[in-house]
């Protein structure tokens, strides 16, 4: 048995239970001062305050600093070819997503580059963001498919997911996204794509076990909320567990999906209506909000205080993509939480550990400090929650610690 514990922690933050945190009780966290933590085989064994206990071995010194459980990056596009800093100008002089798409750039461009790269060139792509994600204080990620839109790339896409389950500490949770748009090839034939996904490339996906979920981008000029309702039907009967962007750019249905289908989580709803947000909070649905590609997009921001009034668990996340979010900082995805959204620090501290714990169906063993949970923490080089939410453009991750591991440190040095 290896185990350790890490004491002197100035304050322990961190949301409590194995489900999503809704209303009011998302920013309820349980706050512990001059505490330890227990880690024995990789999981939480005990945690307390005051004296720790008397045990033989070694011993972290938190320093008095902030504690919180590792963070949870519940959507990215993190599988991709190439970049699309060619589209910065366009954007600069006012063509929307849309236009741009229409184009043949945005999605088409970037499945031209992932069609094009090798399997070993899109894992070593992917690998270096999750290192820097890693160093950043997160440690499990939802990553999606969907820049092949044809069978063999989106298959593609998956199998560098699960290499990457296998050769590097993130956990990742793997998303049969090939609905993100109509491909081409397919633009005259939106039937034909239809029947592709639905009766050969999700059945194909999985029987190689290679997704957990099925996401579908349903958005004007993408997919309509009946098409998006087929594929996700599609996928249940498949063991995939239903996501849907909904309502990023018009709202044209698809947060009322969420409770048709028992949608998981639902993505974007920048502008979701009032009866979504109604939908949602039936359903249980956890609402993904992405605000740093509200940011760099310059768009609306999500309805997140309507939400938390009526009783929808919010999660926060990257949506890490090489168009509309460029960036995988999820520290700049809290501090947007609060100014914002204007969610409360210990609001954010729950949207991403144990929200987006539970929008990947996590929530049992991550995304919060508890006893029989994963030893996934931060050692922040915070006094205090708030500071972490307070402080922009820093790395504030001291030590990140993941399955227990403590034989490095993946921020500034070495534990001992």
């Amino acid at each position: 048995m290896v185990q350790y514990l890490i004491t002197n922690i100035g304050m322990l933050a961190t949301p409590l239970g194995t489900s999503a945190r809704r209303g009011a009780e998302q920013g309820r966290i349980r706050i512990l001062r001059d505490a330890w933590i227990l880690v024995e085989d990789g999981k939480i064994a005990g945690i307390g305050t005051g004296d720790p206990p008397l045990l033989p071995g070694r011993r972290v010194d938190a320093g008095g600093k902030l504690v919180t459980p590792g963070l949870v990056d519940a959507h990215t596009h993190l599988i991709f070819g190439g970049w699309r800093q060619n589209e910065l100008g366009l954007k600069l002089h006012g063509v929307s997503y849309l236009e741009i798409l229409a184009r043949g750039g945005g999605i088409l461009s970037t499945v031209k580059s992932t069609r094009e790269a090798s399997e070993d060139e899109l894992l070593d792509k992917a690998r270096a963001a999750l290192e820097e994600m890693l160093a950043l204080g997160v440690t499990t990620v939802e990553a999606k498919s969907g820049y092949g839109l044809d069978q063999e790339t989106e298959l593609k896409q998956l199998r560098v997911i699960h290499r990457l389950n296998e050769t590097q500490p993130v956990d990742l949770a793997a998303t049969f996204l090939g609905a993100h748009a109509l491909p081409t090839e397919y633009q005259n034939d939106r039937e034909a794509y239809l029947r592709l996904l639905c009766e050969t490339v999700i059945p194909r996906v999985a029987e190689e076990g290679l997704a957990e979920f099925c996401d579908v981008f349903c958005e004007t000029g993408v997919f309509t909320a009946e098409e998006s309702r087929r594929i996700l039907e599609a996928g249940k009967r498949h063991g995939l567990i239903p996501k849907i962007h909904a309502d990023e750019i018009d709202p044209i249905g698809g947060s009322l999906l969420t409770k048709e289908v028992g949608a998981i989580s639902a993505e974007h709803l920048i502008v979701c209506p009032t009866e979504g947000i109604a939908a949602m909070a039936e359903a249980g649905t956890v609402a993904c909000c992405l605000p740093a590609t509200s940011f760099y997009l310059g768009s609306t921001y999500a309805p997140v205080r309507d939400m938390i009034r009526a009783g929808v668990p919010v999660a926060l996340a990257s949506d890490f993509n090489p168009g509309s979010c460029p960036s995988l900082n999820l520290q700049f995805v809290m501090n947007l939480g609060c100014l914002r959204y204007k969610m409360t620090p210990e609001e954010v501290l729950t949207a991403v550990t144990l929200n987006g714990a539970a929008a990947i169906n996590r929530a049992d063993s991550i995304g919060s400090l508890e006893p029989g949970k994963k030893a996934d923490l931060v050692i922040w080089d915070a006094p205090d929650l708030d500071y972490i939410c307070y402080r922009m453009g820093s790395n504030l991750a001291e030590i990140v610690i993941k399955d227990g591991i403590t034989e490095r440190g993946w921020t500034r040095g070495l534990l001992n």
